[in-house]
């Protein structure tokens, strides 16, 4: 089951789908580690749910440069009791003004010339979103106590990435048929952020491959990566859709199961 039929008839549908698609789009770019466009699609969420809380409260949203998340808000909080449920008044709305103040002064909206994006923001963020959908997955679906609502939309964004993990700092990937694929597939989880060659190694070697086979990995994906001179590497474009046609292969074949 979707965060669409989740919410759907209870949200409109217009808004409910623009949510998702950016919830998606915001975990993709954390577990990448791009922390400012993981902030990014988090404040394209917040604008979507706020639209979404406004149609039901039975309003119509402005169009273009005339709508305003804060104004909505604002508009929300002051709506009579017999409007709409304090959820949908207070409560929703408190938590997107949180994470929409983050996401838009933090970097990930206007140029951050004195405080940048970072990981911690992009987790805080991604923590609140969380709850927010899962509220009104609670709020939707009225047989689900919170707990279950955030259980099943913390279980869709691991499913967004079932095939990577990082613990610590140190990263495992759970598809790769050799040294060469798994080297790529791990500087793809942590992309766009570099890693050491000697790190990389290592990191291959923990997917019990010998320490000459995961060598000679790091040596053949030269063509995949950047190095800036000092041996940390980064996927290139074309590594970044190397790794990403073996994370659809893999997709494909589970989904198929």
């Amino acid at each position: 089951m979707t965060l669409n039929d989740l919410l759907i008839p209870t949200f409109a549908a217009k808004h409910v789908s623009s949510a998702t698609r950016h919830f998606d789009r915001m975990v993709e770019d954390f577990q990448k580690g791009d922390w400012e466009d993981s902030s990014a699609k988090a404040g394209k969420l917040i604008e979507a749910v706020v639209k979404a809380l406004w149609v039901y409260a039975g309003e119509t949203v402005p169009a273009g440069k005339a709508f305003s998340a804060g104004s909505i808000i604002d508009k929300l909080h002051n709506k009579p009791v017999a409007a709409a449920p304090e959820r949908i008044r207070i409560t929703i709305p408190r938590a997107c003004r949180f994470a929409y103040e983050i996401a838009s002064n933090r970097g990930a909206r206007h140029d951050a010339d004195e405080i940048d994006a970072n990981e911690m923001d992009a987790r805080t963020v991604l923590s609140v979103c969380c709850w927010i959908l899962a509220e009104m997955v609670s709020f939707s679906q009225k047989r689900l106590d919170l707990a279950q609502a955030k259980s099943i939309v913390e279980g869709l964004m691991k499913k967004r990435f079932p095939f990577t993990e990082e613990i610590e700092g140190r990263v495992y990937v759970e598809i790769g048929k050799s040294a060469k694929e798994v080297a790529l597939l791990i500087l793809w989880t942590i992309y766009p952020r570099r890693m050491n060659r000697a790190e990389l190694g290592a990191s291959v070697v923990r997917h019990d491959y010998s320490e000459k086979n995961a060598k000679i990995a790091v040596s053949r994906i030269v063509q995949y990566v950047d190095d800036d001179g000092i041996g940390n590497l980064r996927l290139r474009n074309s590594g970044v859709r190397k790794a990403e046609e073996l994370i659809s292969k893999a997709s494909s074949v589970n989904h198929a199961r």
